[in-house]
Formats: C-alpha cells, structure tokens, sequence
C-alpha cells in the first residue's frame, strides 16, 4: 500500500493547524473524504441534479442510474442477495432505529428479551431501551471480560430460549474490540433470534460478508468509510425486511395511495419515504470503488501494524492508561494520570493533532471502565507511523505542561 500516494488524495491533510502539519487520528469520529468522493459529488450537482425515479428526462435518468448503481456497489461491497436488501438511510444510528422500530415493536411482547453488550455505541443501546419499554420485554447485557471483550460461554448464558434480538457491535469504538459477530449470529439463531450488527466501526476497515457472518441485519454509515455526511446503509435478509412496515410515510415508498388506505412499494424503496439523499448515495458510491482500489485486505494490514506499532510507543510514556485488548482494530483509547482527556486534547490540538476526547456516546461503558472520559486516538488508510510519533511526542509535551502547572 502506497501511503504517500493515498495521501495525496486527501486534500484535506495538506494543511497547518496551530502552526503544525495536521495529524488527523479522529477517523472513528468521521473520516477524511479522498478526491474522487468529492469530485462525484460535486458532478452530480454541476451535471446530473435531478430528483431520482420519479421523471423521464434526461437528467432525472442519470440521477436515477447512478443512485441505483451506487446500491448495487453497496451490494457487492457487502455481498448481500440483491439490492433489495440494501436501504438507504441517513445513517448507522437511523438504520438501528428502524429495526428497532419496525422489527422489534412488531414482533417482541412481554417476556421476550434483547440482548445488547455494554460496550455498545448510544445508537446501538438507547433504541432497545426504548423498544423494551414499549413492548415490556427484558433488556439484558451480555457481561465483559476485564480486558474489554466477552467470551462465547458469555453469550451462551445470557441468550435463551426467550431472547428474540441480539445486538452487537462488530467493533467497539472505545475499545477497538473486534466481536466474534459470526459466532454470535450462530448462537442466536440456535435461539430463534435475530441479529442486529453495528457495523459503524467495522465496514470501513474489514471485508464484510454480510451471507458468510449470516447477520440478519448490518448497519454502517458513509461518512466513516471517506464517504459523505448524511448517508448510510441498512442491511437487512430479504425475508424479514418484507415483513416489516416502514417507519417514514409519504412520497416515493408508495405504490397506490387512495383516500383512507395506501400500500407500499416492493423493497427496498418503501423504506426509502421522501427525496431520498441522492449526492450522498453517489458518494458512497464512488467512497466503494476508492477502497476496492486500494483493497480491504491492504487497509486491514495497514491499520493492523499501525495499531501494534502505537500500543508499543504509547505504552513507553509513564502515567499512562490504555484501554482495551491486546489485539484490536486501528484505535487506542487512554488517559493520563492527573490530566483530564480534554485538556490532553487541547494540547495535542495546539500542536495540529487531532484526536477525541469524552465518552465516545457510550457512557455505559465508561462507567464499566470506572472513568468520566477519555482520549482516543483512531488511525484509517491514510495514517502513518510518523503520526503515532507525533502523539507520543505530543502526550510528552502534555505530561511536561500539566506537571509544571501543578
């Protein structure tokens, strides 16, 4: 992988902050957006604006084939059946949300129960709470092993004959857990539940199989995958999506509306009410083609080594607190002693490095963790270990600061 030469598509990174060549270690938060994303959609609002579908001039079928072919790249991206089992959405939070809606609130009652982790993203708890209340069916969290993870006895125990949804992140955004997802589908199935994957922090870095995981749904976001803001993907098996009743209600997802009933379209547009979001889907689209160029194999390797090689260098400074396995995906979430992580950010920001600093929307976990917040430093394809030297070096300045002041 040529590094050098993925950075030169980045614009963004060419730049001072502070007076410092920027160091962007918040992919986790949002990545950075590569040329030929920005460009696609720049071209679809100078050539092709249109709305999609609905019109049969020109511009209105080019805006249609190139949101349709943005789904079927999403499709291969992650080897689903058909396009039909692949819903635009704004979001990882938005596609949960409609599970949780829509599949859950249909079918759960008294007595049912939701599996989730406590090392869940706010999107991937706050939803079963309220499916739980709705329905009066029983939360339950599948307990954590002291290095961040759970075992597979964990989940046997906790999944019973009463659950009816687990939902579990495929990489913890705190932690850079990685969870045995497959294995978890497995069991749930033996169970008669289905599952729900927080894929956020998973689709941007692995390959994903969403037939070999044999998840029954799989939800990621564009924006963390160098794709634009404001899009995102819900995966869901074709036999349960048909079942499930949209959430939003009006243009587009309708096939005949009459004066007191109305029925939907076939999938997967009748979750798709409204305009649908149309530059964002292309640049999706086009974020697709620029991480099959560089090859999810290469990106996994990368941020593997980058990961190693930061756990090694930042475990050199004293004082300092890292959370999470041994083996993880490409982030280290830590403290120092003495210094709250938003004044460790403040420092590094001042010298142009960029990193997160709070409770990550996974307040559940920082309470398991026996911390307010903490720092986190995320790493994607663009990355290099000179950036992990200038956060090692950065956490010094920010120990020598904070030990002079006190």
């Amino acid at each position: 992988m040529d590094v050098k030469a993925i950075r030169q598509q980045f614009p963004i990174l060419d730049q001072e902050v502070n007076g410092h060549p920027l160091v962007y270690l918040d992919s986790s938060a949002t990545s950075q957006k590569p040329l030929q994303v920005i460009e696609a959609v720049d071209a679809y609002y100078r050539q092709d604006n249109s709305n999609v579908h609905r019109g049969v001039h020109t511009l209105g079928t080019r805006a249609t084939d190139k949101y349709e072919g943005a789904r079927e790249k999403v499709r291969r991206f992650i080897n689903a059946n058909s396009t039909a089992e692949v819903i635009f959405t704004r979001g990882t939070t938005t596609s949960i949300n409609t599970v949780a809606y829509s599949y859950a609130r249909a079918n759960l009652k008294a007595g049912d129960e939701i599996v989730i982790t406590p090392m869940e993203h706010h999107s991937n708890i706050i939803p079963w709470q309220q499916a739980a209340k709705a329905t009066g069916a029983t939360l339950k969290y599948i307990p954590l092993q002291p290095n961040g993870t759970f075992t597979l006895d964990d989940v046997r125990e906790t999944i019973t004959g009463n659950t009816k949804v687990v939902a579990v992140t495929h990489v913890s955004n705190v932690l850079g857990t990685v969870n045995p997802v497959k294995e978890v589908a497995q069991i749930a199935h033996q169970n008669d539940a289905v599952t729900v994957v927080d894929g956020a922090q998973g689709a941007p870095h692995m390959k994903v199989d969403v037939k070999e995981l044999d998840c029954d749904f799989y939800a990621f976001s564009g924006h963390k995958m160098c794709g634009p803001t404001g899009i995102g993907v819900l995966y869901g098996k074709r036999e349960l999506l048909e079942d499930m009743e949209p959430v939003e209600f009006g243009g587009e997802m309708i096939d005949f509306v009459n004066l007191y009933d109305s029925t939907w379209k076939e999938l997967p547009w009748k979750f798709e009410g409204g305009t649908p979001i149309i530059a964002g889907a292309i640049g999706l689209g086009a974020a697709i083609d620029f991480l099959n160029d560089v090859g999810l194999e290469n990106i996994t390797a990368h941020e593997q080594k980058l990961a190693d090689y930061a756990l090694k260098n930042l475990r050199s400074i004293d004082g300092i607190t890292i959370y999470g396995p041994e083996k993880r995906a490409a982030l280290v979430t830590f403290n120092l002693d003495d210094v709250h992580p938003h004044d460790t950010a403040t420092v590094l920001d001042a010298e142009g490095i960029a990193v997160r600093a709070g409770h990550h929307c996974a307040q559940p976990l920082m309470k398991w963790l026996e911390v307010v917040a903490t720092a986190r430093a995320s790493f994607y394809l663009y990355n290099t270990e000179e950036d992990i030297d200038r956060l090692v070096d950065g956490l010094l300045k920010t120990k020598e600061y904070f030990g002079d002041v006190f």
